[in-house]
């Protein structure tokens, strides 16, 4: 980025997953995506219900948590990664192993929603954001990168018609809408790029855009979001920070991690203010208040 260094933003340790959750060991995800490192934990996929309740999913370990208390509310044999509350209060979830899931967190039971495309099955699904007509975008990222740039993004419209909106990612992983829902952005990490396209009701994107370029490292963008003034959040884990850009792309804040370095995503609380941000490190959540524009 191409910019002064924008002001920082400090950050508190709102919970941490308790102990008695934790069993740390190899697991068969750390293999392939932490060098085989034994792990406790890895929290991604932020959400808040209607109620302002927080939950979380445990990657390796197939587990969503509800947050203070801690809580598993459901666990199943996947990977699950993105999440995000629909309208009928069940959890939507992008499980690298599974395809597209729904969970209810009353019985903990998980279904599949999309599990393959035309019969072939997904690289691995990593995110997803929903559009207020019904329809759910997700990206599919699997171990794509620069040397493989094959990552797809979709959207799944509710009549279960599937468009291809993205096939040639450099690993697609957060996604989200800007404020109007006409333009759909994406993290791509193995670039440091966020894409940003117009969201066509007809599927077709054309001058697909490299809004920003982060500052290279040993990883790239992971989990973004957006506020109401249409500011956009990017958690970037190699610098241990969060990148507050404008609707111009132009850095406004960073967000500087008060414990571990992987910051993977985040979500705003229900005041619009709070942004909850999952430290997968230390397997917390980090809160920053962030200013008005």
């Amino acid at each position: 980025m191409w910019f002064a260094p924008p002001p920082e933003l400090p950050t508190r340790v709102w919970s941490r997953l308790p102990e008695a959750f934790r069993n740390r060991r190899r697991t068969e995800w750390a293999d392939g995506n932490r060098g085989g490192d034994p792990v406790d934990c890895f929290l991604e996929g932020p959400c808040f219900d209607a109620a302002g309740r927080l939950y979380v999913v445990d990657i390796p370990f197939g587990r969503i948590f509800r947050v203070d208390p801690w809580d598993v509310v459901a666990t199943w044999d996947g990977w699950p990664n993105g999440m995000k509350v629909v309208p009928d209060g069940t959890l939507l979830v992008a499980d690298y192993r599974n395809g597209l899931m729904r969970v209810d967190p009353g019985n903990g039971q998980a279904a599949p929603v999309l599990r393959t495309v035309m019969s072939e099955g997904f690289k691995g699904l990593n995110d997803l954001t929903l559009h207020r007509d019904g329809s759910v975008l997700f990206t599919d990222q699997g171990q794509t990168g620069l040397q493989d740039p094959t990552g797809r993004v979709y959207r799944l419209h509710p009549d279960g018609r599937l468009d291809r909106l993205i096939a040639t990612g450099p690993s697609p992983n957060g996604l989200v809408l800007n404020v109007a829902q006409t333009h759909l952005y994406v993290a791509m990490t193995r670039s440091a790029q966020i894409w940003r396209f117009v969201l066509r009701p007809d599927g077709i994107v054309s001058k697909a855009q490299a809004f920003t370029q982060l500052p290279g490292g040993t990883t790239g963008p992971d989990g973004i979001t957006v506020d109401a003034h249409d500011r956009l959040f990017v958690c970037d884990p190699g610098h241990g920070r969060v990148w507050v850009l404008d609707a111009h792309g132009e850095p406004r804040y960073a967000i500087r991690s008060c414990a571990g370095r992987m910051l993977t995503n985040c979500a705003f609380a229900p005041d619009g203010r709070t942004l909850a941000i999952t430290d997968s490190d230390t397997g917390s959540i980090l809160a920053c208040e962030v200013p008005p524009p």
